[in-house]
């Protein structure tokens, strides 16, 4: 068995989860404002007929408006969940402060650093350093057989944690970046098999047993980090989705009504024909902007969650 975080394909990985938001959902309205207007040219669609062009933008507003109301209500849901009585904010100040306690000691530092970035490469560190402890306690195994299954698995097991080392040590990494980085890395396949090498090993020595438990222990420990990013992550990128939705959900509706205003009269549209094209396409996509950032927060979202939703080792499919 051995898994490769770095083998999805670069450009979907972009486009569901590493890319940026607002970059992605300002591609997708520059190519939906440049579909409407060649389709426009090329006589598929048009913005004369008033009836037609109004009763669309109704829909418009009564769409942004319904958008603007679900995102308030995630948006107290999120808060429901900030507000805590005292003893539940102890109990969980001492779950991180005893995460952060069981970090130090695994990795024999002095203090756990507060940037997750930081914490993810002193992990990443400890993990590769007890998968050479692992390999070096078997190298005078007399069984060959399981003396090279377990070297393998070291060396698949450092190099992992060696790209995720070198992931989150680039220049301008991001919060976003380390969660990345920690959803990509299979824990889940690096504790069933240590698990299964400590297990059906004929007989092991107080080295090899030490240098497993302390692989497994501090594979738990990557994987309670990824699961703590992933929740502060999840809380602030729904929190900041919601500003966007105000921000851009309003202008949506006024886009809206000035179609209808340009409409609206007797006769022809309030502007020039030669016009009319390029304002109406671009009103549209401003309506179209928060059903954009809608779709690119929660495919994010969404995928996050997809591959972290088991605990521990599970295989329910692959993790796309």
């Amino acid at each position: 068995m051995e898994h490769d975080p770095r083998s999805r394909n670069r450009l979907i990985e972009w486009l569901v989860v590493d890319g940026s938001r607002l970059l992605l959902t300002i591609i997708i309205s520059v190519g939906l404002f440049g579909l409407l207007l060649i389709l426009n040219a090329l006589g598929v669609i048009g913005f004369t007929d008033q009836g037609s062009v109004t009763r669309m933008a109704s829909g418009m507003i009564a769409g942004s408006l319904s958008l603007v109301t679900l995102v308030v209500s995630v948006n107290q849901l999120i808060l429901s969940q900030e507000f805590s009585p005292v003893g539940k904010h102890r109990d969980q100040f001492s779950s991180v402060m005893q995460f952060r306690q069981d970090i130090e000691q695994q990795a024999d530092i002095p203090r756990t650093p507060m940037e997750p970035t930081r914490v993810l490469s002193v992990l990443a560190d400890t993990i590769g350093t007890n998968a050479s402890r692992l390999a070096e306690s078997v190298a005078d195994s007399p069984n060959a057989a399981y003396r090279q299954q377990v070297t393998q698995y070291a060396q698949s097991v450092e190099d992992n944690a060696q790209w995720v080392d070198q992931s989150v040590d680039e220049p301008q990494t991001n919060a976003f970046d380390a969660l990345s980085v920690a959803i990509a890395y299979d824990d889940g396949w690096q504790l069933s098999t240590a698990r299964y090498l400590r297990n059906s090993a004929p007989a092991l020595s107080a080295e090899t047993e030490t240098a497993f438990d302390d692989l497994i222990e501090s594979t738990r420990l990557f994987s309670s980090a990824q699961e703590h990013f992933k929740t502060v992550y999840l809380q602030r990128e729904l929190t900041r989705f919601s500003q966007l939705i105000i921000y851009t959900g309003v202008p949506a509706v006024f886009a809206a009504v000035f179609i209808i205003l340009i409409h609206g009269g007797l006769g022809t549209p309030a502007i020039s024909a030669a016009a009319l094209p390029s304002v109406v396409s671009l009103l549209v996509t401003l309506v179209f902007v928060p059903l954009v950032l809608l779709a690119v927060f929660i495919l994010r979202t969404a995928t996050i969650i997809r591959r972290t939703a088991t605990v521990g080792p599970m295989l329910l499919g692959e993790r796309r």
